[in-house]
């Protein structure tokens, strides 16, 4: 008989319910989010039938719960909550919101949709971050930026934002070192020539811009109106923060690194890399929201649309239309777009592809979105038989090869 089961997650428990392939209600409990309600919950479940034969919705892809039911031997289902949403109205009239509701309502779509439904794989389920396999190794890939540091930020605006006006990314290593030494603007307009040049030499800058002219940038920053008290008690602050996020960027250079060591070595990571210029820590961003089963992406048209880079078409009557799709998995099209953008200065095909659709009047992050759809068609092939990318076996770039061919 066939059992579907469907949690709803919570923070201090969660509620469960079991129905079979009729719809009807098997089992309905609560348990605790603690070591031994989490036991109690594959224990209980195991009653139904073997736990691989039980397919468990759930509306959050990530987290202990879904750890501990992944390595149970379940197969789990993350179910967008704005699915369990729309589908309050069809089991009651009243579109309030019940614990106990919601996971019987998870198990009915889940019913529904089996076995179509995608699963979550074991990387997803897990933050393995060193590894460059979890979900939330993805969030911390990229250093911090401007946004980022919103309270450095808030007090550069008070005292004057001259750091910010010579260097693209306040919070880079460089940006932070500079706070350092000059937290103030009077220690930063006391500046010289010649100290500002021993800086940027000893961080190794690419020296596009001189000395002289980074020194006009900063004294013509507009000063803060703050007096000198205040103004040196904000400046013992952007001392203090920017110290802190100095040692933040460095653990997070640490782990970028390790990262990039550790995806070399995985088997999926190698087939990624494969791709021309798809790098390490983009190839490990792509292999994060991959994950590790296959099933979950039957063609190369899902793994698509999940990623955004195929468009949505709208039709009613005698309307068509084709838009941009906003539903997607948003970390896995920007590693993606970031990878095709990366691609055509290596590849003649890709080169190719980006600039006839420039051609045809697409702006750059549209062609680059059309580059990315013609490239998952590929590394969904790779991916699916465990093959690495070879340009021998890509009639298209194949063609497209050879000495007199200039890479765009």
């Amino acid at each position: 008989m066939d059992v579907y089961a469907g949690v709803d997650w919570g923070c201090g428990s969660h509620a469960v319910c079991v129905i079979d392939a009729k719809g009807s209600v098997l089992d309905q409990f609560e348990v605790g989010h603690d070591r031994d309600g989490l036991a109690g919950l594959v224990a209980r479940l195991k009653r139904h039938g073997l736990p691989g034969n039980i397919p468990v919705a759930i509306e959050r892809p990530t987290g202990l719960l879904v750890d501990h039911l992944v390595e149970a031997g379940l197969k789990v289902v993350p179910i967008h909550p704005n699915a369990v949403k729309a589908c309050r109205p069809r089991y009651r009239a009243v579109s309030a919101k019940s614990d106990p509701g919601d996971a019987c309502i998870l198990a009915d779509v889940l019913r529904d949709l089996w076995p179509s439904a995608s699963l979550a794989s074991a990387p997803v389920g897990r933050d393995q971050g060193a590894a460059g396999a979890g979900r939330g190794a993805a969030t911390i890939w990229s250093p911090p930026g401007w946004r980022s540091a919103p309270p450095l930020t808030a007090l550069l605006n008070g005292v004057g934002p001259g750091a910010a006006l010579i260097f693209i990314n306040i919070a880079s290593p460089i940006a932070l070192a500079f706070l350092d030494r000059t937290p103030t603007p009077d220690s930063a307009r006391r500046l010289g020539r010649a100290r500002l040049a021993s800086f940027l030499a000893r961080h190794r800058t690419s020296g596009h811009r001189s000395p002289e002219a980074l020194l006009e940038r900063l004294r013509a920053a507009p000063l803060g109106q703050a007096g000198e008290v205040e103004c040196q008690a904000k400046g013992e602050m952007v001392h203090a923060l920017a110290r802190s996020l100095s040692a933040l960027v460095d653990q997070l250079g640490q782990l970028t690194r390790r990262i990039e060591a550790t995806v070399a070595d995985l088997p999926d990571g190698r087939i990624i890399m494969s791709f021309p210029r798809a790098g390490r820590i983009c190839a490990a961003q792509i292999l994060a929201e991959l994950g590790d089963v296959r099933d979950r992406f039957q063609t190369n048209d899902q793994l698509a649309a999940e990623a955004g880079v195929a468009p949505v078409t709208y039709a009613s009557g005698k309307s068509r239309g084709v838009g941009f799709r906003w539903a997607c998995n948003k970390r896995l099209r920007t590693a993606l777009t970031c990878f095709a953008d990366n691609s055509r200065h290596e590849s003649p095909w890709a080169a190719d592809v980006y600039s006839r659709a420039r051609t045809r009047g697409c702006d750059h992050p549209h062609a680059v979105r059309i580059l990315a759809r013609a490239w998952v068609r590929i590394l969904w092939r790779a991916w699916t038989d465990h093959q690495p990318y070879d340009p021998q076996k890509h009639p298209a770039a194949k063609s497209r090869t050879g000495p007199n061919l200039a890479i765009g």
